[in-house]
C-alpha cells in the first residue's frame, strides 16, 4: 500500500498514524538486531517503515609497495533486502529511501527496477549527505546532482521511459514518492523563501508527499505549513520527530550538521542531565509533548518518528 494512500485513508477516520525510521546494519552484522528492535515497535502498528540508503564512501589504504590504492566502501548495504524482510516478517509497507550520492542513475535505475520486482511502491526520494571527506555535496560519475533530477527519473520509470530507450513494451513502475521539507531551511539554502521554491519544484514534478527534517519546536512546523500552502504546496507535510539521547547532539549534531535550533527549554534541562540516561528521558518527554500537541492542532494526522537505532 502506498504511502499516499495511507494518508488519506488516516485523514477520512480521523486518525493518527505511526511509523519509524530505521538503519540498515552495519556491514558484518546480522538482521536479528534489527528485528530485536522492530518487535516491541510492532505493538504501535506502524502504516510504514522507512529503511535509510547510504552512500558509498573512499578510503585510501597502504600498499605493501608504499603506495596507496582508493577503495570503494558501503558501510551500511541492503536497503532494498531489509525492505522485503521487514514486509515479509511483519506485514508493513516500507518506504526506502533513495539518494543521489554514491549512485551513478544506471545504479539507481537497477534500484527502482529491484524495488518493483520486490512489489515495493513507495520510495523517499533525497539528495543525500556530501561524503566524509568533502567539504560540499559532489555527485557520482554519471549521477544526479540534485532530488529534483533523481525524483525525475523515478517519474520517468512511472511513465515507462528506461535509460535504454529502444526497450519495447517496457513496463511502467507505479512508485509513489516522498521528498524532504525543512522548517527551518536547508542549511545550503540563502534563504527560507527560495528552498521553498525548489520544494515546489519538487511537488510539480510529481512528488506525493513531503517529509520534513526533525524540529524540536512545532511553531517552527506550523509555519513552515502556513508558508508551504501559500506557495502553493498542497500535499501532506509529514512531520518528522527525533528524540535526543545523548547531550553530544546538543552541541553538535543538532547545531553544526543539521543546522537546527533547539528551544531554550529543551537546552536547558538537557544542560542539568547528569548523564545520558538522564538526557534519554529529557529527549522522550519532549517528543511525547510534541506529539501530544501536532494531534491536537490536528495540522497532520500522520506522525513519523525518527529513532536513532544505535545498536546498529
Amino acid at each position: 500500500m502506498k504511502v499516499i494512500e495511507h494518508i488519506n485513508k488516516a485523514a477520512e477516520k480521523n486518525e493518527t498514524l505511526i511509523s519509524f525510521e530505521i538503519l540498515p546494519p552495519l556491514k558484518g552484522k546480522g538482521i536479528d538486531g534489527l528485528y530485536d528492535h522492530l518487535d516491541p515497535l510492532m505493538e504501535f502498528k506502524p502504516a510504514y517503515i522507512n529503511v535509510t540508503y547510504h552512500r558509498s564512501e573512499h578510503e585510501f589504504r597502504k600498499n605493501p609497495d608504499g603506495s596507496f590504492k582508493k577503495v570503494t566502501i558501503r558501510k551500511r548495504p541492503g536497503t532494498e533486502s531489509i525492505c522485503a524482510a521487514i514486509m515479509n516478517k511483519y506485514n508493513v509497507d516500507t518506504v526506502p529511501h533513495l539518494i543521489c550520492g554514491g549512485f551513478s542513475i544506471m545504479e539507481t535505475e537497477d534500484a527502482l527496477i529491484n524495488l518493483n520486482y520486490l512489489g515495493i511502491d513507495n520510495v523517499l526520494v533525497l539528495r543525500g549527505d556530501a561524503a566524509k571527506n568533502e567539504t560540499a555535496f559532489i555527485p557520482q560519475p554519471d549521477g544526479h546532482l540534485y532530488a529534483s533530477d533523481l525524483l525525475k527519473q523515478v517519474m520517468n520509470l512511472n511513465n515507462g521511459m528506461y535509460l535504454e530507450e529502444e526497450l519495447i513494451n517496457s513496463r511502467k513502475t507505479d512508485f509513489c514518492i516522498g521528498v524532504a521539507g525543512y522548517p527551518e531551511k536547508h542549511f545550503e539554502a540563502p534563504n527560507m523563501q527560495t528552498d521553498l521554491t525548489y520544494l515546489k519544484a519538487k511537488v510539480d514534478a510529481g512528488a506525493d508527499y513531503i517529509v520534513t527534517q526533525m524540529f524540536f519546536d512545532n511553531a517552527k512546523y506550523y509555519a513552515f505549513v502556513e508558508a508551504c500552502r501559500a506557495n502553493g504546496i498542497n500535499v501532506p507535510i509529514v512531520p518528522g520527530l527525533k528524540p535526543i539521547y545523548n547531550k553530544r547532539q546538543l552541541t553538535v549534531l543538532l547545531p553544526k550538521i543539521f543546522s537546527i535550533d533547539l528551544p531554550q527549554d529543551l537546552s536547558n534541562e538537557i544542560s542539568k542531565c547528569k548523564n545520558n540516561a538522564d538526557v534519554e528521558k529529557v529527549g522522550e518527554d519532549w517528543l511525547l509533548e510534541q506529539s501530544r500537541d501536532l494531534k491536537k492542532m490536528a495540522y497532520q494526522a500522520f506522525i513519523i518518528t525518527r529513532l536513532a537505532n544505535r545498536a546498529l
